[in-house]
């Protein structure tokens, strides 16, 4: 090592590689505990959620629901004419929500807590040492050792598929849809998972025409056939082409259009292309290699304490637990825990909640049905449906939704729910916390549901629930 070199060695308490959501969460934890802490980061301070994920696409979901809503007055409430306009929908995301795509609010709440921020890319080399390349020409590289450990928090990228011609296109991923200044004419679509049909849903709002394509049988394939159906059934008297169980074979662009042709030679063709098939975390680069662990692993497998090896942790979409920025935070939280020798309860997954942000809304928490088939549990099932409930009935139009009830039926616990809805991730709170306390059915049932609400329609399904019994 050179004496240069050796002059750029810093000794530290942690380091944190990745600032996104989880990453940030702990650089900020342990700083504020007063250890000494560096945190880097590639890009930005706050990674894919604030930037270009949960925030900015929730923001555009809210302007095309209240399209939606607006276009539901006739017979309802009187007359309402609506011009869609996406400047007011382009502009709070890039002057309130990113500022720009300016992370400098973010690193100074870091550094306000006493942490320091580098930036550059980082990777292991070694136990507990941690290089970071030169930003640019005639800086140099910097090390660092950490005396307690590192801490993982690189997040995922786009998972891109092999489609021939995919790879020298223009096309968009949830990036370039976020922060697009315009709607386009016509949109693409190649993914039918909770990203593809959020952002789908919301330009078909709009005015643009969207064609989605999901190579499996249905939408939101990770969610509840039923709700996949409904929702298929709702985007599609949107307006929306969906095309399932259809797999891409080429990608054309003339440097005006795209051309989507499909394995049964069908072509579709659009303004934009939007890809859409998932997220994977990147290991490749992290040098995980110096410390005995597999570069080429699909996900960084942790503990329960989100310990990788000695003196190393992971936390959020690289450990595989689903990329969520609650599942990020849940993790850190543990992770600091560790750092700091605390106790506290290991990472628990079995109730973990997630939402699927179109209208109406998906919320889902544990084993969906099959899954739970899957792991060999004796499983009983019941569904509610919201328009026959009083509050849909009530709400009328944009009522659609469901609620779907997994019970294990020799324990006499839900394993898993769905609630699909208006409000649907807002009633999910509630089968939320009995999947996760393991709430005995027969409590659940002889509760106090509060009428009319959308909740109720838990009740109905328990009801069916013990028709079944």
């Amino acid at each position: 090592m050179s004496n240069r070199a050796a002059e750029e060695v810093d000794v530290v308490d942690v380091v944190v590689i990745g600032l996104g959501p989880g990453g940030e969460y702990v650089a900020g934890r342990l700083a504020e505990a007063g250890l000494a802490v560096v945190g880097v980061e590639a890009e930005l301070v706050g990674g894919e959620c604030p930037y270009w994920g949960c925030v900015p696409s929730k923001m555009m979901i809210r302007a095309g629901n209240l399209l939606a809503e607006a276009r539901r007055v006739p017979g309802m409430a009187g007359a309402a004419r609506v011009e869609p306009d996406w400047t007011p929908v382009a502009a709070p995301i890039r002057d309130e929500a990113t500022d720009d795509w300016d992370d400098r609010v973010a690193a100074e709440r870091l550094t306000g807590k006493g942490g320091r921020l580098v930036r550059g890319r980082g990777r292991l080399a070694g136990p507990g040492r941690v290089s970071v390349a030169a930003q640019s020409a005639g800086e140099a590289a910097r090390e660092f050792t950490a005396r307690r450990g590192v801490v993982l928090a690189t997040g995922s990228r786009p998972q891109i598929p092999p489609v021939p011609g995919l790879a020298g296109a223009p096309y968009w991923t949830n990036r370039e849809a976020v922060s697009a200044k315009e709607a386009p004419a016509s949109l693409l679509v190649l993914g039918g998972g909770s990203i593809g049909v959020e952002l789908a849903q919301v330009y078909a709002r709009f005015g643009t025409r969207v064609t989605v394509v999901e190579a499996l049988e249905r939408l939101v394939p990770a969610e509840e056939p039923e709700a996949a159906e409904l929702l298929a059934g709702i985007l599609r008297k949107e307006g929306m082409e969906l095309r399932t169980g259809a797999r891409a074979a080429e990608v054309r662009h003339d440097g005006g259009e795209f051309t989507l042709v499909l394995a049964d030679g069908t072509r579709l063709t659009g303004e934009r292309l939007l890809v859409a098939t998932g997220r994977r975390p990147d290991l490749g680069e992290l040098g995980l290699e110096t410390v005995g662990l597999d570069p080429a692993a699909r996900a960084l497998p942790v503990d329960g304490r989100m310990r990788a090896a000695p003196g190393l942790w992971g936390v959020g979409d690289m450990t595989g637990h689903g990329a969520f920025t609650h599942v990020a935070i849940h993790e850190a939280e543990i992770a600091v825990r560790d750092v700091l020798g605390r106790g506290g309860p290991d990472a628990d997954y079995r109730a973990l909640p997630r939402v699927t942000f179109t209208d109406p809304e998906i919320g889902a928490v544990g084993l969906t049905e099959e899954q739970a088939r899957e792991r060999g549990l004796r499983v009983r099932t019941a569904l509610s449906r919201v328009p026959s409930s009083s509050r849909g009935w009530i709400h009328k139009a944009g009522n659609e939704g469901l609620v779907k009830l997994v019970e294990d039926a020799d324990r006499g616990v839900l394993v898993g729910a769905c609630s699909m809805g208006p409000m649907g991730g807002e009633v999910l709170y509630g089968l939320a916390v009995a999947v996760q306390a393991e709430v005995p059915v027969e409590t659940l049932l002889h509760m106090i549901y509060a009428y009319p609400t959308f909740h109720r329609g838990v009740q109905d399904a328990l009801m069916a629930l013990r028709q079944r019994a």
